[in-house]
């Protein structure tokens, strides 16, 4: 029987390469995909040395639809495991002005890494098996004047997942939605996040790898997150709009 293989998308993120260590050290091939891809040479020889399996570097740029199908078909081998850890956060003032900047974070976060996994999705399912992993967010669950493009285009992944583990439910294909929470990692370097409730990337890994091994469909990392969801989206919106959020 051949090793499994996981591929992550948006590998250069620090919550990308923390998944795939482990991974790794489950011992599944490793195939990397990402922007500038050959940055990632060191991870590639660090660990096939550390954990002797083998890693495949490729280039893939969530954007660019057009080469999503062409990407999918050259890959050395239909993955087991796909995470996606493709997105922008960018900033909420600027883009609000710059229709340009507000539109790569909707497509970096949204519209790329859904047709990436329309495409795996079909493959899978002919296939019978697979697990698909997107990593949405908390700002999703409701818009705030602080991050609503951000929060937006995550609002529409997670509900994109949803609708994608419902279509899958009985083809023995499993979708897996994350919701990290906040997360200290060089997307977060310049905001101040409140530690108690701030994750560490090697968090998140240990979290997605542990949903893919148990089937849990929606992850809340940190399970406080659960809780302060529940109560921001059940404030009134006649307060809720008048709260600086």
């Amino acid at each position: 029987m051949s090793k499994e293989t996981v591929l992550i998308l948006g590998a250069r993120s620090d919550i990308a390469m923390s998944t795939a260590h482990y991974f790794a050290k489950a011992g599944y091939d490793v195939q990397l995909a990402a922007r500038k891809v050959n940055s990632l040479d060191q991870y590639k020889s660090d660990f096939e040395q550390k954990y002797q399996i083998n890693v495949t570097l490729h280039e893939f740029d969530a954007i660019k639809i057009d080469s999503h199908k062409h990407f999918a078909n050259s890959l050395p081998q239909l993955p087991n495991v796909i995470v996606c850890a493709v997105g922008v956060m960018g900033e909420q003032k600027k883009s609000e002005q710059d229709i340009e900047l507000a539109s790569n974070i909707i497509r970096s976060n949204f519209e790329g890494p859904a047709s990436i996994f329309l495409i795996f999705a079909s493959l899978f399912e002919l296939r019978g098996s697979g697990t698909l992993v997107g990593i949405s967010s908390v700002a999703g669950e409701r818009g705030r004047a602080k991050n609503y493009i951000y929060g937006s285009s995550k609002a529409g992944f997670t509900v994109f997942l949803s609708g994608l583990r419902n279509r899958l439910a009985m083809s023995g294909v499993h979708v897996i939605t994350v919701l990290p929470g906040f997360v200290a990692t060089k997307m977060t370097n310049n905001i101040e996040l409140p530690k108690k409730i701030t994750a560490q990337p090697d968090q998140v890994g240990e979290a997605i790898f542990n949903a893919v091994k148990k089937k849990i469909n929606i992850v809340y990392v940190s399970p406080i997150w659960r809780i302060i969801m529940m109560i921001i989206r059940n404030i009134p919106e006649q307060i809720f709009k008048k709260m600086k959020l």
